[in-house]
């Protein structure tokens, strides 16, 4: 079943509140998917540096020396937070492939959640609310965010299992739905060199729509093209690192609702995750077209 949130922010005075706002609008989606949750959060952009933020089941033993060793490897000043069982590790944007590559050599237990400029990703097993209790959520700030409470059906309850999923930098998809040919899809995109860590299918769609981009798409136009090329029933939220996008299967069987106002744009799988946010009596409220792409960016 699954619940979705997002929330794109155009009043800058709200970005210390984006986490919060977030939070309370997945722990509201509990009911429709307990097993487990993540949150993408857009901070602020940090000039020439970039961050890999990742996860390890053994974080005090991986963690201990990884800022050290990953920069002695890639030959470069690697800084290190660490949240739960997640670290956020900052370096020169040049490096970050570098360093991915080097990572699966010091630390191959260790998984990356995302890459980019701006882009964190917190998810592992259990509620939405001891999720983000444990990684903080509700004090981070940024621009736009994007949130997922998972009922699996189509993997195992884990952590790789969990949305969002980032495949491209600064770049993230949460889903609703189901893909059938997945599978097929999988493996094309593998023959081209694009990189799928997991079972899920949300995962091939996340790297369908990164490997539209690299081949010249803009998200839109990739999110267009996912209505001919994707077979199954969805509600995607996806996520750049200037935008917000929005599309729905032709069918468009599974629950969305958005609102907009002068200060955001917010999407949710029902209208009761949106109850508490700013201004929502007065907001343009209305239910996703099916086979209609919707975008914002900064």
């Amino acid at each position: 079943m699954c619940g979705i949130v997002g929330l794109f922010l155009k009043d800058r005075s709200l970005e210390p509140k984006l986490g919060e706002m977030l939070t309370d609008m997945l722990v509201t989606m509990t009911d429709r998917g307990p097993d487990s949750a993540g949150i993408a959060i857009y901070g602020s952009d940090a000039g020439d540096l970039g961050k890999l933020t990742v996860q390890s089941d053994n974080a005090s033993a991986d963690f201990e020396t990884i800022g050290v060793d990953l920069g002695k490897a890639i030959g470069a000043q690697v800084s290190i937070r660490v949240k739960d069982t997640h670290a956020v590790l900052e370096m020169p944007m040049s490096k970050i492939e570098e360093a991915r590559g080097a990572l699966a050599d010091l630390r191959p237990n260790v998984r990356v959640m995302s890459a980019g400029d701006t882009i964190e990703i917190y998810k592992e097993v259990g509620l939405p609310k001891d999720v983000a209790a444990r990684f903080e959520v509700s004090k981070m700030s940024g621009s736009h965010g994007i949130g997922h409470t998972r009922m699996a059906t189509e993997s195992a309850v884990t952590t790789m299992g969990a949305h969002p999923f980032s495949t491209g930098t600064d770049q993230c998809l949460v889903h609703n739905g189901s893909l059938s040919n997945h599978n097929s899809l999988r493996r094309k995109l593998m023959r081209d060199g694009v990189r799928i860590e997991s079972q899920n299918d949300t995962e091939v769609g996340a790297a369908y729509l990164s490997w539209k981009m690299q081949n010249g798409s803009t998200l839109g136009e990739a999110l267009e093209s996912s209505l001919e090329d994707l077979d199954g029933f969805f509600t995607f939220v996806v996520g750049t690192k200037d935008g917000f996008g929005v599309v729905r299967d032709p069918i468009a069987c599974k629950p969305a609702v958005m609102a907009e106002t002068d200060q955001y744009v917010a999407f949710g799988s029902e209208y009761r995750a949106l109850v508490n946010l700013p201004g929502i009596e007065d907001a343009r409220v209305w239910e996703p077209e099916p086979a209609t792409v919707y975008f914002w960016n900064h």
